[in-house]
């Protein structure tokens, strides 16, 4: 069944928009393919192309040199990100993901991890993934195991299951949290299922509750968990999980 998903997203049947077609290659974001066309740098069969050209079966499309195709095997990666490593694609930042993992072939990430936390990251090189799952509205359920620097009580654990109010003037944040499901598993632990994704949520969720967090680490994104991976390792997708992946985002 993989290699039939694989065909359905990259088999080309009919003229697809380009900053979608170089998209789906996994080249970069439909937002920087339109910058990429408006400057100038991309080709289809050696002639300049503009905003809202399309591609059409048996044509080449070429950025600069490179020819971009739909040819190269479709990778989705569950990624043990270790606590240090920056979620950003910039190669010249030392701790970046994407130098970290040095994959083969070019692929991102679908979803951030702060840099103090550690867990599951997804990683693409398929651009269709990515933007059905940011299309989603972050209403996809990711689960954290969370410590927190005082004993987790059963008032703390139904304040953050109901939602909580979290303010930053600076952030200009000021918003209250998404119901979510909340879980005592130790003294000092518990676990949360999130179905929103402002920026480190938990963290300031906690910190509104008088709490810190000592240790975060995401173990599951919709269907894909992190199991038995340790911190740097990653692993591809099975078929099974990929066929229940595009069946959850199939309508995104």
């Amino acid at each position: 069944m993989g290699n039939k998903i694989a065909a359905e997203y990259y088999n080309q049947k009919e003229e697809i928009r380009l900053n979608k077609y170089i998209s789906e290659a996994g080249y970069c974001s439909r937002r920087e393919a339109d910058r990429l066309i408006e400057a100038g740098k991309v080709r289809i069969d050696g002639k300049t192309a503009v905003c809202g050209s399309k591609v059409h079966p048996g044509q080449t499309v070429t950025i600069g040199k490179k020819v971009i195709g739909k040819k190269d095997e479709m990778v989705v990666l569950a990624v043990n990100k270790p606590v240090g490593i920056i979620c950003t694609e910039e190669r010249h930042t030392r701790n970046s993901i994407v130098r970290f993992l040095d994959y083969p072939i070019r692929v991102t990430y679908v979803g951030r991890l702060d840099k103090d936390s550690e867990g599951l990251l997804l990683m693409t090189n398929n651009g269709d993934i990515i933007n059905r799952m940011m299309r989603a509205g972050n209403y996809h359920e990711k689960e954290y195991k969370v410590t927190v620097n005082k004993e987790v009580t059963v008032d703390f654990v139904n304040r953050m299951a109901s939602g909580v109010h979290i303010r930053d003037e600076e952030k200009g944040l000021d918003a209250v949290t998404r119901p979510c499901e909340v879980e005592k598993i130790g003294k000092y632990t518990f676990r949360i299922v999130l179905t929103q994704g402002m920026n480190r949520q938990i963290r300031r969720m906690c910190e509104a509750l008088g709490y810190r967090v000592t240790k975060l680490k995401r173990i599951r994104v919709m269907n894909i968990e992190l199991g038995d991976l340790k911190p740097g390792e990653y692993r591809k997708l099975t078929d099974d999980e990929l066929n229940d992946l595009y069946e959850m985002i199939k309508n995104n």
